[in-house]
C-alpha cells in the first residue's frame, strides 16, 4: 500500500487570504471547548478521547453520528454523557424488531374533549435523539428518521412539523455479523455525517475502568446550550481553505466511484460532508484554516459507511478501510498556486 500524500499546516497557513474574525473566534472557542468536553467525558468513559473528538466534529459540522461496536463497549453510556454535556432536550429510543414508525414520529389520536384528532408527538421531537441499536429494527422503522435527518422536519398524517434546532441523531449499532440485526439501507447510511467505530479498550484503560466504577457515579454538568451550538455551527463556513482543496475533495469522491472493488461510491453529499468535517476538525485544533491533512483525517469516518463494496470483494476479504486508503493514495495533493 503506497503512503498517503500529505502537506504541512505551514504550507496552508501561508495563504494570502486574510482570516475572517468569525473564523478566528471560532477556532479559539472551539479548541477550549474541545479540551473541556474531552476531560468531562473521561470522568465517566475511559479511553474514549478519539471517539469524543469525532462526536465534537459532528456537532460542529451539524451532522449525525453512527456509533458502531460490539455490545458492552459503552456506546450508549458515551452517547448519554455527550448529550448531557450539550445542555439540550434529549430523548432515547430503544430500537427493537417490533418498533413501529409511529413509535418514533408520533401519531394522531382522537381527543373526546376537542371532538377532533390531535397529534401526539413521538420521541423524535427533541434536540438530541439517541437511537439505540438502530439496526435491530427493520428498514420500515429506520425510514422514519430519513426526513428528520435530512430536512429537520417530520410529516405525520399529512402534517409537516419542523424539529427544534439544533437537531442531532446519535445512533448506535452492533456489527452486521451479529444475530438479530438488519443492514441499514444505503439512503439511511448516507444521512449520517460520520460513522465512528468503538472497539475494546486497551488493558490499562480497562483496569482504569474498573477503578472508576469502584467510586460513586460522577454527574457531568452541561458545557453547551442550544444558542451556543447554533452560534458555533453558523461560523463554520468562515473557516478558510485554499482553492486547491475543493478539487481535491471532489477527486477523492470521484476516485471512490472508479475503484474496482466498489459497487457504490461517494455521493456529492459525501464530498460536502468531507468539507464540513475538515473545517470542524481544524477549528477544534485551534486553527482558522483547514488543510489536506484535515480532509485525510476525516476521510474514513465520512466515506467508510458510504462505500458499498462489490460482493466478490467482500468474499475476498477486502476491507473498506483499505479502499479508503487506496483512494487517498491515488489522488495527488494539489500544490497551492
Amino acid at each position: 500500500m503506497s503512503a498517503v500524500p500529505s502537506v504541512t499546516h505551514d504550507a496552508e497557513a501561508g495563504s494570502a487570504h486574510p482570516p475572517s474574525l468569525p473564523a478566528r473566534e471560532l477556532a479559539q472557542q472551539a479548541s477550549q471547548i474541545s479540551r473541556k468536553v474531552t476531560a468531562e467525558v473521561a470522568r465517566v468513559v475511559v479511553g474514549a478521547e478519539d471517539v469524543t473528538r469525532q462526536l465534537l466534529i459532528a456537532l460542529m459540522a451539524g451532522g449525525h453520528v453512527l456509533l458502531e461496536g460490539v455490545p458492552g463497549v459503552a456506546k450508549t453510556t458515551l452517547s448519554k454523557v455527550f448529550a448531557r454535556l450539550l445542555g439540550c432536550q434529549f430523548n432515547r429510543v430503544q430500537f427493537t424488531p417490533d418498533l413501529l414508525p409511529s413509535d418514533v414520529t408520533g401519531t394522531s389520536i382522537y381527543d373526546r374533549n376537542k371532538n377532533d384528532f390531535v397529534l401526539r408527538h413521538g420521541p423524535i421531537f427533541t434536540q438530541i435523539l439517541l437511537a439505540d441499536e438502530i439496526n435491530r429494527a427493520p428498514a420500515k422503522t429506520q425510514a422514519a428518521l430519513l426526513e428528520a435527518m435530512q430536512e429537520y422536519q417530520v410529516t405525520v398524517d399529512g402534517q409537516t412539523i419542523p424539529l427544534p434546532r439544533p437537531f442531532l441523531v446519535m445512533a448506535t449499532q452492533n456489527p452486521v455479523e451479529q444475530e438479530g440485526v438488519y443492514r441499514l439501507p444505503e439512503a439511511q447510511l448516507d444521512r449520517f455525517l460520520l460513522r465512528v467505530e468503538m472497539g475494546y479498550p486497551g488493558f490499562d484503560h480497562e483496569v482504569n475502568l474498573l477503578k472508576l466504577h469502584s467510586k460513586p457515579t460522577v454527574d457531568v454538568q452541561p458545557l453547551f446550550d442550544p444558542d451556543l451550538i447554533l452560534s458555533l455551527q453558523s461560523k463554520l463556513p468562515h473557516v478558510y481553505g485554499n482553492e486547491t482543496l475543493y478539487p481535491y475533495i471532489v477527486q477523492l469522491a470521484e476516485e471512490s466511484r472508479k475503484h474496482p472493488d466498489v459497487a457504490l461510491g461517494a455521493s456529492p453529499r459525501a464530498a460536502l460532508n468531507l468539507l464540513r468535517c475538515a473545517r470542524a476538525r481544524a477549528v477544534l485544533e485551534g486553527r482558522h484554516y483547514f488543510t489536506h491533512e484535515d480532509v485525510q483525517a476525516v476521510a474514513y469516518g465520512v466515506l467508510g459507511h458510504r462505500l458499498i463494496l462489490r460482493p466478490e470483494a467482500e468474499i475476498e476479504g477486502t476491507a473498506v478501510a483499505d479502499v479508503v486508503r487506496d483512494v487517498m493514495a491515488a489522488v495527488p495533493v494539489l500544490e497551492r498556486e
